[in-house]
């Protein structure tokens, strides 16, 4: 029988994102009841029990919203419906009654950077250049020679425009050709967003995941992007070496300042409902966190953000630290969310393991980090069972990304495989039919069921991590120093009120031994679980991929 979850020590309700812990589900991937090889709302409520029975605070869904599925839900034809495949509205109501009942919270996507080309939106903005919709997309005309009006990439390869023989204009997409870019600049495009919003909001929904949230706004000049040698700091779907995108610097095409103004807007509507929250997904390279500063500043835009910082292969002391210093030098009020995973990158196990016998370790040890941090935490599907990423052959790949720059890339179909449930049965209990991706034989053997066995499984551990989380004020929302080391190890500690405690962990593949420095004394060690470290006389000694938390006096 598993155990309740753990109460949150939080006191204010209304700040229930800062610090919570957000379970992101795939909804493609996560539970079929149809039969139809796709995962959808009602398989969603049939495992509601499950997580919350890990002691998250919050699911985010990805998009369920009707769509083509050009780019798997991301290309949007109507804000304010359920796609067919995923279920109805009804179905959407009784999943959000559901999680209720169980005190989770419920986070949806919202995708308004870009519509789909099925929009009725775009359908009718095409018909001509003066329909009372000509202007809610970015149209442009050619130079004289035919050519774009300008050198925009798309982040999927390729130019950012398309030509249209309808208007005999170029549009705009930051993504696929049958994603048109909306024009914020029109404040009725604006209106028009803020109004599914707030469909959502009437709904109960908790709070909104903002897809590419910097993307909103072009410059109105179209000026051309200059040309830029990505440094160590980028990353995310424009990594240069298979996509030409990360070859500009992209001041013009996205992050522009009018967008400052219209997450006011959208915060404005949120403060109308008690207790709602923003997390927006910036993508910026190396200006991110300078646009994560910007855009959390103040108390009037968005909640938190979360950047592509921890989502690359360096699982290192020096890089954790780095990004979390970084982020509290530039961040001066606002909140972050962190994640080592999520539906667009490979699956972090896979990233950071060295040798597969440590996979179970490094699952364990990355939870055990992710939780001590200070932030809001994102746990995206079947990390909690230590799931590596699958290795789909090419006539299996759904992802137009994958499809686009295979073999270089392999795509992002290797995190989005189906969940798995039952370790003997077929389809793992996801589906009574073919799957729409593979269910890999590996994760089989890692399935919900089996692990649900063990006390020593990656999922005993994940949900032990979060009620010990839970249990302390100083790790939901306390403050956080990093001490001096020889870069080893990651060491730091966590303080609010009373309470202060101290984390070493060794990410490395040997023992290693840790000096306190002066004004550090251990009072007692916690029972952290999954860490083994031992403390005595000042000296810290943790075995390979290790740790220790200890309360200081």
């Amino acid at each position: 029988m598993t155990k309740p979850p753990a109460k949150s020590t939080r006191s204010n309700s209304a700040d229930w994102w800062r610090g919570a812990v957000i379970y992101q589900v795939y909804p493609r991937s996560f539970q079929d009841t149809s039969g139809d090889g796709i995962g959808d709302i009602k398989g969603i409520i049939q495992r509601l029990p499950y997580i919350a029975s890990l002691g998250v605070d919050a699911i985010w869904l990805s998009p369920f919203f009707t769509s083509p599925q050009a780019d798997m839900g991301y290309d949007v034809s109507d804000y304010c419906d359920v796609d067919p495949m995923f279920g109805t509205l009804a179905d959407f109501d009784a999943m959000m009654a559901e999680a209720k009942r169980l005190g989770l919270k419920v986070i949806i996507d919202q995708v308004i950077s870009h519509t789909s080309d099925q929009h009725p939106w775009f359908k009718e903005s095409r018909t001509s250049r003066d329909n009372p919709k000509a202007d809610w997309y970015v149209w442009a005309a050619a130079k004289p020679d035919g050519t774009a009006p300008n050198n925009w990439l798309s982040v999927f390869g390729g130019p950012a425009w398309e030509w249209d023989g309808i208007r005999k204009q170029y549009y705009m997409h930051n993504f696929l050709a049958s994603q048109p870019d909306l024009n914020f600049h029109n404040r009725a495009v604006q209106d028009a967003v803020l109004d599914a919003v707030k469909f959502w909001l009437d709904r109960g929904v908790d709070g909104f995941r903002l897809d590419t949230v910097n993307y909103y706004f072009h410059d109105k000049e179209l000026r051309d992007n200059p040309p830029h040698v990505p440094d160590s700091e980028d990353a995310g779907l424009d990594a240069p070496d298979v996509n030409p995108y990360g070859m500009q610097s992209h001041l013009y095409d996205k992050t522009q300042p009018e967008n400052i103004e219209f997450l006011k807007r959208f915060r404005a509507l949120l403060d109308q409902y008690p207790d709602r929250t923003t997390v927006g997904e910036v993508g910026d390279g190396a200006r991110s966190l300078k646009t994560v500063a910007a855009y959390t500043s103040g108390g009037d835009k968005l909640h938190m953000c979360y950047t592509f910082d921890l989502l690359g292969p360096d699982f290192t002391p020096s890089h954790i630290r780095h990004c979390v210093e970084s982020f509290q030098r530039q961040v001066r009020d606002g909140w972050v969310c962190w994640a080592f995973s999520n539906h667009d990158v490979t699956r972090h196990v896979s990233r950071f393991v060295q040798q597969p016998q440590e996979r179970d370790a490094v699952a364990k040890l990355a939870m055990s980090v992710l939780s001590a941090l200070r932030g809001s935490i994102c746990l995206y599907q079947g990390e909690e069972l230590g799931l590596p990423e699958a290795d789909l052959a090419f006539e299996d790949l759904r992802d137009p990304y994958g499809i686009r720059f295979w073999p270089a890339f392999k795509g992002r179909d290797g995190c989005r495989t189906p969940m798995v449930w039952e370790k003997g049965k077929k389809q793992a209990g996801f589906s009574s039919a073919k799957p729409w991706l593979p269910v890999p034989a590996e994760h089989q053997a890692l399935a919900v069921d089996a692990q649900e066995k063990s006390s020593q499984s990656v999922l005993a551990h994940y949900r032990a991590t979060l009620a010990f989380r839970k249990t302390h004020p100083a790790l939901i929302d306390g403050d956080m120093e990093f001490l001096a080391t020889n870069e080893d190890v990651l060491v730091f500690t966590r303080s609010k009120g009373d309470e202060r405690l101290l984390f070493v962990f060794n990410l490395r593949r040997g023992p290693q031994e840790f000096t306190l420095p002066k004004g550090h004394a251990v009072k007692e060690v916690l029972a952290m679980p999954g860490l083994t470290g031992t403390a005595a006389e000042g000296e810290i000694r943790l075995g390979p991929l290790d740790g220790i938390c200890a309360r200081l006096s």
